[in-house]
């Protein structure tokens, strides 16, 4: 919020999502509006360096604690499109890196090479609004978002779904197929841009994209916390194991998918027993699906598949941002 001479005449403008609008010209009431913006900016700004130092001594302790669990570059590239309004809102996280939301919830860590992966997939719904995105966004889409992360990241392929950075990790954008193939396709791109990313449709997404989501606050390998969506943690276990058993499926995808979709259904069964199987909430899955809890798991977790974990604490300067 700032003053403005115009012709002679001073008005207080007020700037909200890249444009200014004109408040009026200068009087008492502008006045008092500019002085309490400006004492409601310093209060915000001053409560926003307390929580940054707050972060950045406790990552160190989260780091000590082992709590730190997602890749850096996954972390970053998650927490621009955050940022951007793209995850919880146009996209959500599926795949492998989903689990570290589920051990998030369950109060576990899971061990071994399930969390293992050199790539994000990124689930978009065409059906969600793009009008809370910013104008650059909304131009540029994910592929702007990748390149303020790492300018490395570039489309790859002749579809155009992927993006790689020069080291070779993968950013793909997967949405759902069509019913009727005869229907106009829905927008595939979420920027305007002829360069974003296009998303690629695969079958079976759709139950995905119609099954509850849930948000869960995970740790990043330097300690830092960051907020992801997932799909519902029964949709990605009955979902895993439909993939199991496609046989067009790449056979070593196939074992993996098992195993995880073993993994997350155990660790509904024995962590998160409010979440059942036979939830109404899960009636967009097909019913042959859900058919497939009963045999997903055991009773109990895999004696070696899982560790425990803690939490720690506490800081302050005046630095705005945390050093992510």
């Amino acid at each position: 919020m700032s003053w403005k001479t115009v012709r002679g005449r001073e008005y207080l403008y007020r700037k909200q999502r890249g444009a200014w609008k004109s408040l009026g010209p200068r009087s008492p009431e502008t006045e008092a509006a500019h002085r309490q913006f400006h004492v409601g900016r310093d209060r915000g700004q001053d409560r926003l360096a307390g929580l940054t130092n707050r972060l950045d001594a406790m990552a160190p302790v989260n780091r000590a604690l082992q709590l730190g669990r997602m890749p850096m570059i996954a972390a970053r590239v998650l927490r621009a499109l955050s940022g951007a309004r793209l995850i919880g809102h146009v996209v959500e996280v599926v795949g492998t890196n989903a689990l570290f939301a589920y051990e998030r919830l369950a109060g576990v860590q899971v061990a071994g090479g399930h969390p293992a992966t050199e790539d994000v997939d990124l689930l978009f719904d065409a059906r969600r609004s793009l009008r809370l995105l910013t104008s650059d966004v909304a131009a540029s889409g994910v592929l702007g978002v990748l390149k303020r992360v790492d300018g490395s990241f570039e489309i790859v392929g002749r579809s155009g779904f992927r993006a790689a950075n020069r080291d070779g990790y993968l950013v793909d954008l997967i949405m759902p197929a069509p019913k009727d193939p005869m229907r106009i396709a829905p927008r595939s791109r979420i920027g305007s841009a002829p360069t974003d990313l296009r998303a690629v449709e695969i079958a079976g997404l759709a139950w995905l994209v119609n099954a509850p989501k849930v948000d869960a606050t995970i740790v990043d390998a330097r300690g830092y916390p960051l907020g992801i969506t997932v799909p519902d943690p029964r949709a990605f276990a009955l979902h895993k194991s439909w993939l199991s058993e496609r046989p067009d499926r790449d056979p070593i995808k196939r074992q993996r998918d098992a195993a995880q979709a073993d993994l997350v259904a155990r660790l509904v069964r024995t962590r998160l027993p409010h979440l059942s199987f036979t939830d109404p909430a899960l009636a967009a899955l097909p019913q042959a699906l859900r058919d497939r809890a009963p045999a997903l798991a055991g009773d109990a977790l895999a004696g070696d598949a899982l560790a425990g974990e803690a939490l720690a604490t506490v800081g302050r300067n005046r630095r705005l941002e945390p050093d992510w």
